[in-house]
């Protein structure tokens, strides 16, 4: 028994464990249908990066389905599931997060949401499970992307600029958003040796405008708070997480910090996440929106498109400070 949990746990040496973390219950909770949740998602936005929303009007049926439509296409063999691999960086993966070397304890399907942009592998994939993406990711993502408009809305409401001037970037037929399912399946063999979980994703921020998360009920998910300690989400199958994202932290100029986040692995029970990510069209421009700039405020980002920074943070790894190239640096004038 000690020589095959050695060799387990030899298996996994290139994936970091990490020790568990306390529950945090100060999660901002957000009702959609709250008619103060426009002030409320701002001041989450300011505090954390991150909330929870309930009333969201997704209903139970959609996500019901497409769970258990997920959970099924990771049920079958690896073989199978390798067809539509490698990513490319859509299709199914394994272990391996982008070409930079970062690992994890999970399995994963990477999708384009934008019809004209599709990638193959997304193609193959639809072709080869119909009843699991075609319908249920589909209805899903559009049931998804209004709730996520909503959310968007609000926030511009609370921060006092145009009601569209957030969600227009999402509602834009050009706009260059993507699903993700993340499979992060049991490891106890690794529990049995140290007491310690395997990371399943890396610490990181999210480069899109916002991110729209929902995972069964299994725990995993840790957020930095300002201070910079890490907490442990409590898990809620019944809402879902807003996490911003780097662009839109430069659009408020640093008002809004995109949150950094990782998931841990549970060693007994698999956890199961669905991520909309909700990026702009490739050639917008982003930078602070002047509307919130106060007089005399200064830039703390350079301005640049959603395609310089989207290639710029795929090349990056994982725990990189990605908005670090394009920050506007400031001289502190020497005293004399």
């Amino acid at each position: 028994m000690v020589v095959q949990s050695q060799l387990v746990f030899d298996h996994f040496a290139p994936i970091k464990s990490c020790k568990r973390t306390a529950l945090f219950t100060g999660i901002p909770v957000i009702d959609l249908k709250d008619p103060e949740a426009k002030t409320q998602i701002v001041k989450a936005c300011e505090d954390f990066g991150f909330f929870k929303v309930i009333n969201h009007g997704v209903s139970d049926h959609l996500i019901g389905d497409l769970e258990a439509q997920a959970l099924k296409f990771f049920q079958l063999p690896q073989s199978e599931k390798e067809k539509a691999g490698p990513p490319d960086p859509f299709g199914y993966g394994s272990k391996r997060i982008g070409p930079n070397g970062d690992v994890g304890w999970i399995e994963y399907v990477l999708l384009n949401t934008n019809h004209e942009l599709i990638s193959e592998k997304s193609l193959f994939i639809l072709r080869e499970n119909p009843e699991i993406f075609r319908c249920a990711v589909e209805e899903y993502i559009l049931a998804v992307k209004e709730m996520a408009c909503e959310v968007l809305e609000a926030m511009a409401l609370g921060l006092r600029i145009e009601k569209s001037a957030l969600s227009r970037l999402l509602k834009d037929e050009r706009s260059d958003c993507c699903f993700r399912l993340n499979h992060y399946p049991p490891c106890p063999e690794l529990e049995a040796l140290s007491g310690r979980n395997l990371i399943g994703f890396g610490e990181h921020t999210d480069p899109q405008i916002i991110s729209v998360l929902k995972s069964n009920n299994t725990a995993g998910l840790h957020i930095c708070l300002r201070d910079g300690n890490w907490v442990s989400v409590p898990p809620d199958n019944a809402s879902f997480f807003i996490n911003v994202g780097d662009s839109l932290q430069v659009m408020t100029n640093g008002r809004f910090k995109s949150v950094k986040h990782k998931v841990l692995a549970d060693p007994i029970k698999s956890r199961l996440s669905m991520i909309y990510f909700g990026g702009p069209p490739l050639n917008e421009k982003i930078a602070p929106l002047p509307s919130l700039m106060e007089e005399g405020e200064q830039s703390l980002y350079r301005e640049f498109t959603w395609w310089d920074y989207k290639t710029s943070a795929y090349k990056s790894r994982l725990a990189d400070c990605r908005l670090g190239p394009f920050e506007i640096k400031t001289l502190t004038p020497l005293l004399t």
